[in-house]
């Protein structure tokens, strides 16, 4: 199957620590990548901020499914998209590829805003959505 487009993508190299026994990614070190790819995906819209808040998003869930094994120092591109934005969640789609063509890895990741006051969520803001939209156009669902 062809890679789709993606309008955002990050790339990192699997070091050592990141392998098993068995020479390749241990399933759990593909968080981090994930984690990278959602930090990059909003420092290009210029949607970065480390400063504290009263309302942050927290993790929900997570879905990964594993297509085929990556191995030390192999490079990883990671595509990232966010499919949908509910009243206080936002889904993040994710594709993992080695040499940009072979699918490693996909997931999903829903986050949640919560108030971190009375931890409960909250809506997300509508200039935020705006600015996703703006970005992902006709492939958000929101």
């Amino acid at each position: 199957m062809p890679r789709p487009p993606v309008k955002c993508s990050a790339t990192t190299r699997v070091g050592f620590s990141d392998t098993d026994a068995q020479g390749i990614v241990y399933y759990g070190r593909y968080m981090p990548y994930f984690d990278l790819a959602r930090v990059e995906y909003h420092r290009a819209l210029d949607m970065l901020r480390a400063e504290p808040r009263d309302e942050q998003f927290v993790m929900r869930a997570m879905t990964v499914d594993y297509h085929a094994p990556a191995r030390f120092d192999d490079e990883i591109e990671v595509d990232v998209r966010i499919a949908r934005i509910g009243t206080s969640s936002v889904t993040y789609e994710f594709a993992a590829y080695l040499h940009g063509e072979v699918l490693t890895v996909t997931a999903t990741q829903t986050i949640v805003l919560v108030d971190l006051a009375n931890r409960k969520p909250c809506p997300v803001p509508d200039w935020w959505r705006e600015q996703i939209r703006a970005f992902e156009g006709d492939d958000l669902d929101a």
